[in-house]
């Protein structure tokens, strides 16, 4: 499968997780830090937050587009909330999950659950992970 990329943009990490990384034209700069449950002082940021962070918005960005597509309007506080877990593999290295929880509050049910799996199959995220890393994707109550 090829790809018509419409976008590219470049990041460096220095010194790993517990050092800096940065995007190449300078609009995204982050400290980073280890959390303390893997031993770190929890200063600055981990590349699990800015997957976290980055799901989210992709996901939500597809299910954007998904509506607009199906002409179905989105409530206004429509959000995803991403949480990922990172922990050894059975089989030796670290793995990760990642768990998004999606608030459309005031949707039908049924119309909610079909925009998940249409957006499922959009999302940049989700594809790349896909029969890769645990995934789970949920409706919140509301």
């Amino acid at each position: 499968m090829s790809v018509n990329v419409l976008y590219r943009t470049t990041a460096r990490a220095v010194g790993g997780r517990d050092g800096h990384a940065e995007t190449l034209d300078g609009r995204f700069k982050v400290d980073l830090g280890v959390p303390k449950e893997l031993g770190g002082d929890d200063r600055g940021n981990n590349p699990e937050q800015l997957f976290a962070a980055g799901y989210a918005a992709c996901f939500l960005g597809a299910m954007k587009y998904v509506a607009n597509e199906q002409k179905l309007s989105l409530p206004q506080e429509t959000s995803v909330q991403a949480t990922v877990g990172l922990g050894p593999r059975s089989d030796g290295g670290f793995g990760i999950e990642v768990s998004l929880e999606v608030s459309l509050p005031g949707m039908d049910h049924s119309q909610a659950d079909s925009l998940l799996q249409k957006t499922e199959k959009v999302c940049p995220y989700a594809h790349a992970t896909r029969n890769n890393i645990k995934t789970t994707i949920s409706l919140a109550k509301n």
